[in-house]
């Protein structure tokens, strides 16, 4: 590379799915999925855009159009700085629903996505997903787009199972309500896709994410979130008039005494219970300072969520039994402009900030606590650990010891000189340690290597002149699909012959080139335009069946076969997977799986993960197994090909039967699933509003699904 070559600004993407992401007035508290993320990718989003090496910033989140919420989650575009925006993608319903649900609309995310960056001057040069459900939709926009991934779990679901089965919640009740293993196995594609995993401590990487089976801790680095220091502050000498305090006027006798100020979310893994009755059970402690508890924004405590509504009611029956009126206050509303004033409050009144969660996976609040110059009491698990030892700035408690947490209180509360140090403590090292400034520098210098020397594919293919005119496509599996019933061929191929000037013909299959048209041939089905052979690996067009080398080139990326074969011929019960000769190719290698004699395939999933392989693990029709490149798929494959004719996937049907199909089916193609589909393997579709179940099987289902999307109308 030339010296004199100007180097191009960087463009960065961040995906936060889920939650109420807006430039002000963030709604912090309002549910279980609009609390410290939605403030922090806002914040990163921000602090990147400040630096002069990076040229633009695309905070990328869902769009909600729901009269329940503000309008401002309906503007598409929303700018946070000169060169940072907020960009809201359409994705399922206009409704604002939980996190929870948004899982069988993520592929739609994708594509969407995708098709939005692919309209801009250029690629993105990272791509960094926070939480699991971003995770998902960043994992498939790498493989297709070649871009660096860069995640943040935030916090993860093997820990949250862990923790929920702790507590008595039964495992068919964890899946149900949480969709859990769907969370895991996003989260296990992230570990082992991303090429650099970002955490907020220690504890986070040796107590979370060595649960997961691709553990690599060299790849996972540690960068603290940053504050705003100029938000977060300690109080003025000379004092300040704080509006909230005459709020809290109204809930205290004394309102003058020492402050213990708790805030967070009114859920259960918080302990703001704990707390509260941790507090009426020390005189002591009622004697020496006022609690103060802000837990969110509440109309009606009954409209609330169920975990909302179960700990507020906690709270208000807690404070009956040990009649604390007077010395609690449990404020119904606040908003986010006075978090830091709170804070001030505080610190003014010589109090103490306590996080007594059961749990906390980093603990922001407890950072802008500190920069305000309170004194901390912390949970000792998770977070807290890191930022209580960086600062030494206050206490660490078991918080299921009621006790424990009184006195750490106390001691803090009784001892002057110690709240003194705790408070000048914290306030420098959360400037030295915390700032945004340093937190951006050193993600700057951690994501450099990714952004240098990788093979990505064009943004805009070049487009394959033959059949430029035709704007929409079909394709479909071929065996048990299209294939197996010989009357239903009879009357699908002369719909073909008759109507191939208006679509692209395409297959999709599992096997070989030569295989492939060899069966076609047998059965007398017309030559597709477009062949996607070998599980998505390899792509042929017609005429004359040229092949795709960009392609071959883009899915080529750290495919090992030598080491899967190590891999796999290691495995305990090998007996029960023997390979597939006639189905071998360059890219792929396919076995035949015995259930009975082989090893179960979260097994064999959980040891490819182990070995840190980059590969794409298929199981089809319960016996056919196959490993082809991390980068390649079927619905890789079809979604390249959309791009390179310049067809919109919703004008692309296509038909699968098994597992190796889902991919191709989910997201913005119109799928259908013919009648004699592998129940089990496709049974997740069930509920997609572009997944049509035919009634008739094979071909005929193809024919039932044209007509039920009347697919030549629009």
């Amino acid at each position: 590379m030339s010296k004199n070559k100007k180097i191009e600004p960087l463009y960065l993407v961040l995906i936060s799915v889920h939650g109420l992401i807006r430039s002000r007035d963030l709604e912090l508290g309002r549910d279980a999925d609009t609390g410290g993320q939605i403030k922090y990718v806002v914040e990163l989003a921000q602090a990147l855009a400040k630096q002069p090496e990076v040229g633009r910033v695309d905070l990328v989140t869902r769009r909600i159009i729901d009269s329940e919420v503000a309008h401002d989650y309906a503007e598409a575009i929303e700018p946070l700085a000169d060169n940072a925006r907020i960009v809201r993608i359409a994705a399922g319903p206009e409704g604002y629903i939980r996190k929870e649900d948004l899982w069988d609309h993520l592929d739609c995310f994708a594509d969407n996505l995708l098709g939005w960056l692919h309209k801009q001057p250029r690629l993105p040069d990272v791509l960094h997903s926070h939480y699991a459900d971003a995770g998902y939709v960043g994992v498939r926009l790498a493989h297709l787009t070649g871009l660096p991934l860069v995640h943040t779990g935030h916090s993860l679901g093997r820990d949250k199972r862990r923790r929920l089965l702790a507590l008595g919640v039964s495992m068919a009740e964890i899946e149900q309500r949480y969709h859990i293993s769907r969370r895991i196995g996003a989260e296990e594609d992230a570990l082992t896709n991303a090429g650099l995993v970002i955490t907020s401590t220690q504890n986070e990487i040796a107590e979370q994410y060595e649960l997961y089976d691709c553990y690599t801790p060299e790849k996972m680095v540690i960068i603290p979130p940053g504050i705003d220091l100029e938000q977060f502050h300690p109080p003025a000498a000379a004092g300040e008039e704080i509006a909230f305090s005459k709020i809290l006027e109204k809930f205290l006798h004394a309102p003058e005494k020492p402050m213990i100020l708790a805030l967070s979310r009114p859920d259960e893994r918080k302990n703001i219970v704990g707390l509260l009755e941790a507090y009426g059970e020390s005189p002591r402690l009622q004697e020496a300072a006022n609690l103060v508890i802000i837990a969110g924004n509440r109309e009606d405590i009954r409209e609330m969520s169920e975990g909302a509504q179960a700990v507020l009611t906690e709270l208000l029956l807690v404070m009956d039994r040990y009649d604390l009126y007077g010395r609690v206050a449990l404020p119904k509303h606040h908003h986010a402009d006075e978090v830091a004033g709170i804070y001030r409050l505080a610190a003014a009144s010589k109090g103490v900030f306590i996080n007594p969660a059961l749990t906390e996976p980093f603990g922001l609040t407890l950072l802008e606590a500190a920069a305000s110059g309170l004194p901390l009491v912390a949970t000792e698990n998770g977070g807290p650990v890191d930022i209580i030892g960086n600062c030494r700035n206050g206490l660490l408690v078991d918080p299921l010891d009621k006790s424990a947490i009184a006195e750490a209180l106390l001691t803090i509360l009784k001892q002057p000189k110690i709240w003194k140090e705790f408070s000048a403590n914290g306030l420098r090292n959360t400037r030295k340690r915390y700032s945004w400034n340093t937190h951006v520098q050193t993600y700057l210098r951690r994501i450099q290597p990714l952004t240098e020397g990788r093979g990505r594919l064009p943004k805009t293919p070049p487009v394959v002149t033959a059949g430029r005119f035709r704007t929409r496509a079909i394709f479909s599996a071929l065996d048990r699909t299209l294939l197996g019933d010989t009357e239903a061929l009879e009357q699908f191929i002369p719909f073909v012959r008759d109507k191939r000037k208006k679509f692209l013909f395409g297959i999709a299959t599992w096997r070989r080139l030569d295989s492939a048209l060899a069966v076609l041939k047998k059965y007398r089905i017309p030559t597709p335009d477009i062949l996607i052979t070998s599980l998505g690996t390899e792509i042929y067009y017609a005429p004359q069946l040229i092949a795709d080398i960009a392609w071959t080139h883009h899915i080529d990326h750290l495919w090992t076969p030598q080491a899967l074969r190590r891999i796999i011929g290691e495995l305990p019960g090998i007996p029960g997977l023997t390979p597939a000769k006639a189905e071998q190719s360059r890219f792929k290698l396919s076995y035949h799986y015995d259930s009975a004699a082989a090893p179960p395939m979260d097994d064999i999933l959980m040891v490819l993960r182990q070995h840190e392989v980059s590969v794409n693990p298929t199981l089809s029709f319960g016996k056919f197994f196959d490993l082809v490149p991390a980068r390649a798929s079927k619905g890789n494959a079809l979604r390249y090909i959309a791009r390179q004719w310049q067809i919109p996937l919703e004008r692309i049907l296509v038909m699968g039967g098994s597992a190796a199909d889902e991919d191709m089916l989910r997201g913005n193609t119109l799928g259908v699933v013919a009648a004699n589909h592998n129940r089990e393997e496709l049974s997740a579709l069930g509920d997609l509003e572009h997944v049509y179940f035919a009634e008739r099987p094979y071909a005929l289902g193809l024919l039932e699904a044209i007509e039920h999307y009347d697919f030549f109308s629009h």
